[in-house]
């Protein structure tokens, strides 16, 4: 029976390690992926708005559907769908780009950032399975004995600690990091948003001419 719940009990340690491992490198993907569609700042972005503004309103489509081409940057990716979907009118494009970026764009670092937040709320769980091990353990060692010696019981009882604060050292860095990625998420919506405010004003006036 001890050798089962030291088997069990290293495995919860190997479980944790492996959430840990995942965890941080789950949130490591979304704050590069965050950093890829996003421009570095907010002048970075109107340098791009204001080299595709002037071919737009001027009616040179081609010429400004060029500029967006090979960035898979948010704002050009964005631009460029609206220019290709141009003929469909304004109001349908500026919806199409909005409902694109939402489930492009959001939704995907929203599910990437599930994952952390599920290794958060299961390493406390985790690490709780393994200090029930831990004490089942110590308790099975009195039940089948009667002079039990100290170091025994401290050992049992030492695996049901460190596994309840691996869980919490776990769970509360990932903390940080959500917190910290999600800053940046948010930060990367409220540029684009601006962007596209912009990018769609000018984008109405150059299809205006054309009835839409």
């Amino acid at each position: 029976m001890d050798v089962i719940f030291t088997i069990v009990g290293n495995s919860v340690y190997f479980v944790l390690a492996i959430m840990a491992l995942f965890g941080l490198w789950s949130g490591l993907v979304v704050w590069r992926r965050v950093g890829a569609l996003r421009f570095r700042n907010e002048a970075a972005q109107d340098a791009f708005l204001d080299s595709i503004e002037q071919p737009l309103v001027n009616g040179q489509f081609d010429a400004a559907a060029q500029l967006c081409e090979g960035d898979n940057r948010v704002m050009p990716r964005l631009a460029s769908l609206a220019i290709v979907n141009r003929k469909i009118g304004f109001a349908k494009t500026k919806k199409l780009v909005a409902d694109r970026f939402q489930r492009d764009v959001m939704s995907d670092l929203e599910f990437r950032m599930s994952w952390v937040n599920t290794v958060v709320k299961s390493a406390p769980m985790v690490g709780l399975l393994g200090t029930v091990i831990g004490m089942m353990g110590a308790f099975a060692q009195l039940s089948s004995s009667a002079n039990v010696a100290p170091q025994e019981l401290a050992g049992n009882i030492m695996v049901a600690l460190i596994t309840t604060a691996s869980g919490l050292a776990i769970a509360i860095p990932l903390i940080i990091v959500m917190a910290m990625v999600n800053i940046r998420i948010r930060k990367m919506e409220e540029l684009v948003g601006a962007g596209l405010v912009r990018f769609m004003d000018a984008f109405r006036t150059a299809i205006s001419p054309q009835g839409r």
